[in-house]
């Protein structure tokens, strides 16, 4: 007992080492190599070679189903129970795998001497003896030369390397944490592993050391490949700079960073060179067409009841993207909702404002309704882009809206005059395999907004009508957008929508509201038909490609909406069902897009009477 004792200890020493990995090699002055070691893992033994069949005609067995019996000790059978070992095992091979299964699982729940010590063979049954031993457990296990920070961050706590069962994973996820905080501090090539090691029983103990190696800092970015896009404005945009001591994270962030940018396309994971203390980083960019020029003519049916025929829309987009190579984007969008609307957008962006992460945007939007009312709204934000969190934006909003004319007015309108000031923050995130022509992935962006409401007297009408309104109010807003991408076979794709938007106020107005419907929201309706405090938005949508960038598609949204006005409300469950097609000119990607729709507020029926045909061209240079 005392000889098969010591065996099992000095295993137990060799499986520290060994779990140690070729990056974390752990350090034993205090070991005799030439010990001998316990066979733990070592394979059982093959069982006999069957016999040869009696004659040629025979059919060749190739497999034969066996019954798996483990003996252990009277006190261990309820633990091996744990582990949920098969009865019945199809073949040979499948019992030397399970068996071999069940003795490492021994082994990382602490029980470090189990072992399969014997298998006896017979035509039907596989019995197996196996040792399972005492559980060890770490007496300490105390910081050598780290630094407290250091062993901090990588999740070290004393109490849990304190008379706790030894596993071996849980050794081995400290040493990756350690290491990973070493890399991100300039020590790429440090290794860790265990010092003064003692054994007292079934305890162990021992120090954490960790040998540095060489400090590396970066040296420069390197761009190869056919792009217009600065070094400069990608050296803050990922946050690489010379001199900076070496962290991987950052490099394995660049990646995650570059595809949220549009107008380049990554042809490889970042590279990085070591020489002489330095790591240079190699990104492999390609521009791709981004810029956008977008002219869409929607045919509908005419709005007025009075008059017969159609009505033309129209919308054109502006959007030019890294401009001179530095990141930044200036969009101009102007659109024709019906006869009676327009609606005009303006956006800038200003990437690593004064060299920080910190993206900064303006925007600009016009909407007017003629001869009812004109909104006007102004928003700044600032955005922090991060690899793995999302990006994250802190903005501020003014929404101004008044009124065009009023004649004859005795009674309170259902538009007033307002100014609603509001800050908020948002967030958004995305794993999306292409920007433009999306196969797989999602996307989830989430917006909050709360500020105060002004109602603000106009000079046409009388102030008594005033009286019974709060002239000052807090008002809340959200919006949640999440899309998901899903391969279907070869060249399908499935789009799963859900849009929803909602303002939280003690008083709405019409000109207060959200507008739904149109091309780029509800298909099946006019543009902006919709005037609603609150909707959800489900879509569904199969795409075909036919090739890189066209196909052909189906879809169906559905949604529901509140209109909370007071003196007019109501609720819907609008329906919008068509198809259409994109594909690739010569003069950009031309889409076409026909639908109906069904909604019992606007009564309106799926009829060829009230569909709607969309039509446009996009370029992209």
């Amino acid at each position: 007992m005392t000889t098969r004792f010591l065996l099992r200890i000095w295993g137990i020493l060799l499986l520290a080492y060994l779990t140690m990995g070729p990056t974390a090699r752990a350090q034993t002055p205090g070991l005799d190599p030439t010990a001998p070691n316990q066979p733990g893992l070592a394979s059982p033994p093959l069982p006999p070679k069957a016999a040869p069949p009696a004659a040629p005609s025979a059919r060749r067995v190739l497999a034969h189903p066996r019954v798996l019996v483990l003996d252990a000790e009277a006190a261990d059978r309820p633990l091996l129970r744990r582990f949920k070992a098969k009865a019945t095992v199809p073949d040979s091979l499948s019992a030397l795998r399970e068996v071999r299964q069940i003795v490492l699982a021994l082994q990382g729940d602490a029980y470090l001497t189990a072992s399969a010590d014997e298998m006896r063979w017979t035509r039907d049954t596989v019995r197996v003896r196996l040792y399972v031993g005492e559980p060890f457990r770490w007496a300490y296990l105390r910081n050598g030369n780290l630094g407290d920070g250091l062993l901090t961050r990588a999740g070290y706590r004393e109490k849990f390397f304190r008379h706790k069962p030894f596993v071996p994973d849980d050794w081995v996820r400290l040493q990756e944490r350690i290491l990973t905080e070493a890399e991100n501090q300039g020590f790429p090539f440090a290794t860790v592993g265990l010092d003064s090691i003692r054994l007292d029983g079934h305890d162990i103990a021992g120090r954490v050391v960790l040998k540095r190696g060489r400090v590396v800092t970066f040296d420069s970015l390197q761009i190869v490949g056919n792009t217009k896009t600065k070094k400069r404005f990608l050296t803050k945009y990922l946050q690489i700079f010379p001199g900076q001591p070496f962290s991987q994270q950052r490099v394995a962030a660049a990646a995650q960073l570059l595809r949220q940018l549009p107008y380049v396309k990554l042809r490889a994971e970042p590279e990085v060179r070591f020489a002489k203390g330095l790591a240079r980083v190699y990104l492999l960019l390609d521009d791709r067409p981004s810029n956008q020029f977008d002219a869409v003519v929607g045919i509908l049916p005419n709005s007025n009841t009075a008059k017969t025929g159609v009505q033309f829309t129209g919308d054109v987009t502006i959007n030019l993207r890294n401009l001179r190579g530095g990141g930044k984007q200036v969009g101009l969008q102007w659109r024709k909702t019906d006869a009676l609307s327009q609606l005009l957008d303006a956006q800038y962006v200003h990437p690593n404002f004064f060299g920080t992460p910190l993206e900064l945007s303006a925007s600009f939007n016009l909407y007017k309704q003629t001869d009812a009312f004109t909104t006007i709204k102004t928003r700044v934000q600032a955005t922090y882009p991060t690899a793995r969190a999302g990006r994250i934006s802190f903005f501020a909003e003014q929404r101004g809206s008044s009124l065009d004319s009023l004649k004859d007015v005795t009674q309170l309108p259902a538009n007033l005059d307002t100014q609603y000031n509001s800050y908020g923050l948002a967030y958004a995130v995305t794993n999306l395999d292409d920007l433009f022509f999306q196969h797989r992935g999602y996307l989830l962006t989430l917006q909050a907004a709360v500020g105060t409401k002004n109602i603000i007297k106009n000079s046409q009408l009388a102030p008594e009508l005033y009286a019974d309104i709060p002239l000052r109010s807090t008002q809340y807003t959200y919006a949640l957008r999440t899309e998901r991408y899903f391969p279907v076979k070869r060249a399908g794709v499935l789009l799963l929508r859900l849009r929803a938007e909602g303002l939280l106020s003690p008083r709405l107005f019409t000109n207060d509201l959200l507008r739904l419907g149109g091309l780029n929201s509800l298909r099946g309706f006019n543009e902006n038909q919709f005037y609603t405090s609150s909707f959800a938005l489900a879509t569904a949508e199969f795409r075909q490609f036919i090739g890189a960038d066209s196909y052909v598609f189906a879809f169906a949204d559905q949604a529901y909406l509140r209109h909370d006005v007071p003196n007019d409300r109501f609720s819907d469950q609008p329906t919008g069902l068509g198809a259409g097609l994109s594909f690739r000119t010569a003069a950009g990607l031309f889409q076409f897009v026909y639908s109906v729709g069904q909604s019992s507020s606007a009564n309106q029926h799926f009829a060829l009477s009230t569909s709607k045909i969309h039509f446009g061209l996009t370029s992209r240079f």
